[in-house]
């Protein structure tokens, strides 16, 4: 795999882990941070616009992950791919810690 894979590998694994929350608090009925609020990250977006960011973010981190070749055949990638999860998700636990107390 050339080294490019491994970057579409990782951003794939950011798309898709950014994807959960999202979705979830969208067809939940809740509102979250999304980049269209005001402030962007900070303020409340409605659960239409988090389901479709949901989607966004799942669409584009599938595309990735072709782009990425992620494979189980080919084990660094997804390694690669785990580790975009961890650090989204690392990423949003401290980002969205205070998430509570905003709204």
């Amino acid at each position: 795999m050339k080294w490019y894979h491994y970057i579409a590998c990782f951003f794939a694994g950011l798309f898709i882990a950014n994807t959960v929350p999202h979705f979830i608090h969208g067809v939940s009925g809740d509102v979250f941070p999304t980049p269209f609020a005001i402030p962007p990250g900070k303020g409340p977006s409605s659960p239409t616009v988090n389901v479709f960011w949901g989607l966004f973010n799942l669409a584009i981190g599938y595309i990735l992950m072709r782009a990425g070749k992620v494979s189980n055949q080919k084990v660094m990638s997804v390694v690669v791919f785990f580790l975009g999860i961890v650090a989204m998700s690392w990423m949003a636990s401290v980002v969205f810690m205070d998430k509570q107390m905003q709204f």
